[in-house]
């Protein structure tokens, strides 16, 4: 088990493969990724990997923050991201991680925060039908219509599919393939939707479900 990137959404495109297929493409750059911490399992019980991204002022840092990073010997970082990894996958404090992390042609899984959309209906947020257009349905079409039951048991059960809270959650798309990856601008290229907007921050791990060819 390998340890993960940290990388910036920059935005998407789109190219003809010589098959004539239209596939997407969504541009990840990253930004100074660098190790700032190890988890051992004889210290912490667990070993994992703490990388770092995107510089920051000290004056920008907190205090006990300050002492992390000094004590890491490394410049102070805005985003801290955790990675769970295999002993013989320790990287040593201070190592710069790289876009060819990752091969081309490899499958990764990116987490990222997704869009908010604010309050929806169950048409928008669950993908419901809505009521029948006529009929006797008068001012309720887009409504979600019956949710609970009579006398037994005489109420909604937890987890009903309804209006409410959409997006800004966390969310994985598995099984994206590495199209391209640039070491001097720190650029990976992915095929397919990644969550989030432009600018906001993912993290890229090997896919769990495909495995990693050598």
């Amino acid at each position: 088990m390998r340890t993960g990137l940290v990388a910036k959404k920059l935005g998407m495109s789109s190219m003809f493969t010589e098959q004539g297929e239209r596939i997407t493409l969504t541009f990840l750059q990253l930004e100074d990724c660098q190790v700032v911490g190890q988890k051992t399992d004889s210290r912490d019980g667990y070993n994992a990997v703490v990388l770092g991204s995107t510089l920051r002022k000290p004056s920008k840092v907190s205090k006990p923050m300050r002492k992390v990073f000094a004590d890491a010997k490394v410049e102070p970082r805005a985003l801290l991201k955790e990675f769970r990894v295999s002993e013989s996958n320790l990287l040593d404090i201070g190592c710069e991680m790289k876009a060819s992390h990752f091969r081309i042609g490899q499958f990764v899984d990116v987490t990222g925060r997704s869009i908010g959309k604010g309050f929806a209906g169950v048409m928008k947020r669950h993908n419901f039908r809505g009521l029948e257009a006529s009929h006797g349905v008068s001012v309720s079409h887009r409504s979600h219509g019956s949710t609970g039951q009579c006398q037994d048991p005489g109420k909604v059960f937890k987890g009903k599919k309804m209006a409410g809270h959409m997006g800004d959650e966390n969310v994985t798309i598995q099984n994206l393939r590495i199209v391209e990856v640039d070491d001097e601008k720190g650029i990976i290229i992915v095929s397919g939707n990644v969550p989030g907007s432009k600018g906001k921050y993912v993290s890229i791990k090997d896919a769990v479900k495909k495995a990693v060819t050598a």
